[in-house]
């Protein structure tokens, strides 16, 4: 019996040890987590923009615009040569109208004069290029090179303007307002196997009811695969604040997409950490994310007329653009 009771004891002990040590490896992860797109990761810097010096807006075609030039001030800030070195197709794409309605520019910062930023404004609907009546304004970045990125960090600063605060007053609920979209692969264009990560602002039914992210997973044809929205943290508005990204192509096991806002001024707020599938679930051979959206403004002819009859345009402004590929 006393021989008994000391296994006992011996593995009682082991057991406790193990999960001891769990518990510490989880503690551990936590700072890992909470700075996992800056200091932790070996990074590669492919591009960066804050939309300064010779950087500047030009027409492209009928009713889309480029933008070209560079920072004076910043390494790898070249437009022209992250579209000929990294991704073959940079643009500013409405899907119509004009800029009675829409349209995007480098702007002086509303809050920090002397500064220049990216001004993204709607301020109706219009007919878009796939006959559906919506607002759109967003930059591609499309057909990337050398393979698509299985992993990768993204940062932005966004600002977005104090007329925001009416949208409170729309009594439905919001769902569609996007502000990036990730595509592996895109689902137009006969490519098989599209997915998509879209960012949207998030609303409940009602007047006076608060803005916060929520985020989806699809396959082709609209197939919800995840999707959740963070009520614990709210969207600041009329303040600047810094949208942190980490990308990693998986399945349901491997696959991680990670975000956290840091508003000037306050701490790092993590948004989501999402463990899940990051390209379209069937897909046999995924090659990476071949295109994205990382600064959009898209949503429902509703919202647009809401803000119409009220005589207020939606406004957003971008600043300190940085895309970075992991090393593993």
């Amino acid at each position: 019996m006393k021989i008994k009771i000391n296994q006992l004891l011996f593995w009682g002990t082991a057991i406790c040890s193990i999960i001891f040590y769990t518990a510490c490896i989880d503690t551990a992860r936590v700072p890992y987590i909470s700075n996992i797109t800056t200091s932790n990761l070996d990074t590669v810097l492919v591009f960066q923009s804050g939309f300064e010096g010779f950087t500047h807006m030009s027409p492209r075609g009928i009713s889309d615009d480029d933008i070209v030039g560079y920072d004076t001030n910043l390494e790898n800030s070249n437009w022209n040569n992250l579209k000929v070195n990294d991704i073959s197709t940079v643009y500013i794409n409405y899907s119509g109208g004009d800029t009675t309605k829409r349209y995007a520019r480098i702007v002086e910062d509303p809050v920090n004069p002397g500064n220049h930023v990216l001004n993204y404004c709607l301020k109706d609907y219009w007919m878009t290029t796939d006959n559906q009546e919506k607002g759109r304004v967003q930059i591609e970045f499309y057909d990337i090179k050398n393979g698509g990125y299985k992993e990768f960090s993204q940062s932005i600063k966004l600002y977005i303007s104090p007329d925001f605060n009416s949208l409170k007053n729309y009594p439905d609920s919001i769902g569609w307002l996007t502000l990036a979209e990730f595509w592996n692969n895109e689902w137009w264009g006969n490519k098989p196997n599209g997915f998509r990560i879209s960012l949207n602002v998030h609303k409940d039914n009602g007047i006076g009811k608060n803005f916060f992210f929520s985020i989806a997973a699809q396959d082709s044809g609209f197939v919800n695969i995840w999707e959740k929205v963070n009520r614990d943290i709210a969207i600041p508005v009329d303040k600047w604040f810094t949208i942190d990204y980490y990308f990693k192509e998986g399945n349901k096991t491997t696959g991680r997409f990670y975000m956290a806002i840091t508003a000037d001024g306050a701490p790092k707020q993590i948004i989501f950490d999402i463990h899940n599938f990051t390209y379209a679930t069937k897909d046999p051979a995924p090659d990476g994310l071949t295109g994205y959206n990382p600064m959009k403004l898209y949503t429902s002819k509703q919202i647009l007329s809401y803000m119409k009859s009220i005589g207020k345009p939606i406004n957003i402004y971008w600043d300190d653009f940085k895309l970075k590929t992991i090393n593993r």
